[in-house]
């Protein structure tokens, strides 16, 4: 019922502990010259094992204090660091839920640092508490040994740490349900554009009803202003699994689910490419199915809508390659506008060359990687639905040729 320590001069100490008139008190026991346990140590072995013990709780004390700060300091370094980031959005480089560029997106952003304050003002209540705990009621050499006053039962602490949760609980649930109204329940007002986002492994299609264009993986819309206001509703659908369309700086993330048509919005109010992805893991090319979405000035809004409303361009140049598209597999997938390729399983290649990217982001737009797609679609992108057609050196360099007339 005790323990037995040895000091530098090579004498056993033991401590017990005993009952006396219902008192605890600590007994110092010690080993005398003949090698037998009597009660009551010399002075020095007793401020000995004293000066050990406070030794010891002041390390544990500092050690836990700088541990507590510089978790506090690294928090809130990189809280501040995220905030101040300012993405490049011309050139769509990264993404950072810091940077709200649409109404939606600046409410959830506000509200995340609504409750970033109530949790940091919490965290730093109870730090400052455990901190005074722990310097105010520190073991000392005077305590000999005894146990502090045990307290059993405190209404008034008790109803503290019942009621004030509840109101933080409250009022965090009332915020995030005013923001939740606000985004899910907006109106569609007059002039609004209108666009149908389909998702499928691992790609996105997006059509717009009212204009007659159908694209993939590239979503342009219009900028909106405060003085002309023209947001962008999109009607979220799948094609075959769950889908999430998540672009960080114009909206949260959104749900695609089969046979459930979902919906969100979004009024850009500065121009620039801003990245997105799905949110939500649909397969092996999850992390692979991007998108990029381009505000566009209206003037430059409306020459993409009359450029993508054209049909096909006819190069006689490219009549070979195009020839191996439409009588191989390729037309069964894709659409040409203006061909008789209609498929609709893979993204509609009319204006393949207008888009900066392929597969679905995964690759810039460019000649080289244009081949290789055609040639093993799994070399750019493993697991892509997409099969390898096998063709020639020399089919493959003519359908090449024809895809980059798609502009």
């Amino acid at each position: 019922m005790g323990s037995t320590l040895t000091n530098p001069f090579g004498t056993a100490l033991a401590l017990f502990r005993s009952k006396l008139g219902g008192n605890s008190r600590a007994v110092f026991w010690c080993l005398n010259h003949d090698k037998k346990l009597v009660e009551g140590c010399p002075p020095s072995q007793k401020r000995l094992k004293s000066n050990g013990k406070r030794q010891m709780l002041a390390r544990r004390t500092k050690s836990t204090l700088r541990g507590g700060w510089r978790i506090a300091l690294l928090w809130f370094a990189s809280a501040s660091a995220l905030w101040a980031l300012k993405p490049d959005s011309a050139s769509g480089r990264g993404t950072n839920i810091f940077s709200p560029a649409s109404t939606p997106a600046k409410s959830i952003s506000d509200l995340s640092a609504f409750v970033l304050v109530i949790t940091g003002i919490i965290f730093l209540v109870v730090f400052a508490l455990l901190f005074y705990s722990v310097v105010r009621f520190r073991a000392r050499a005077s305590d000999g040994g005894r146990e502090p006053a045990q307290v059993y039962g405190s209404m008034q602490i008790e109803l503290a740490w019942t009621i004030i949760p509840i109101l933080i609980v409250v009022v965090l649930f009332l915020a995030t349900a005013r923001v939740i109204h606000a985004i899910q329940d907006a109106p569609e007002p007059p002039g609004a554009l209108d666009v149908i986002v389909i998702g499928h492994q691992y790609w996105w299609e997006f059509r717009y009803p009212k204009l007659g264009i159908v694209t993939a993986n590239e979503l342009h819309i219009p900028v909106s202003d405060l003085d002309h206001s023209t947001p962008t509703f999109l009607r979220l659908l799948s094609a075959d699994t769950d889908h999430s369309f998540w672009v960080p700086e114009l909206a949260g993330k959104t749900d695609l689910i089969p046979n459930h048509p979902n919906r969100m919005w979004m009024d850009p109010q500065r121009e620039g490419v801003f990245l997105g992805q799905c949110a939500q893991y649909c397969g092996t090319q999850h992390a692979k199915m991007l998108l990029r979405v381009s505000v566009d000035r209206a003037e430059d809004f409306s020459a993409w809508v009359r450029a993508q409303q054209k049909p096909a361009v006819e190069d006689p140049s490219a009549i070979a390659g195009r020839r191996v598209f439409e009588q191989n597999a390729c037309m069964n997938c894709h659409a040409v506008g203006g061909t008789p390729a209609d498929g609709r399983f893979g993204p509609d290649l009319t204006h393949l060359m207008s888009r900066a990217t392929i597969a679905a982001g995964a690759a810039e737009n460019t000649h080289d990687n244009l081949r290789l797609w055609i040639q093993n679609p799994s070399a750019i992108k493993p697991g892509s639905l997409m099969p390898a057609m096998k063709l020639s050196d020399a089919d493959l360099d003519g359908v090449v040729s024809y895809m980059e007339t798609l502009r």
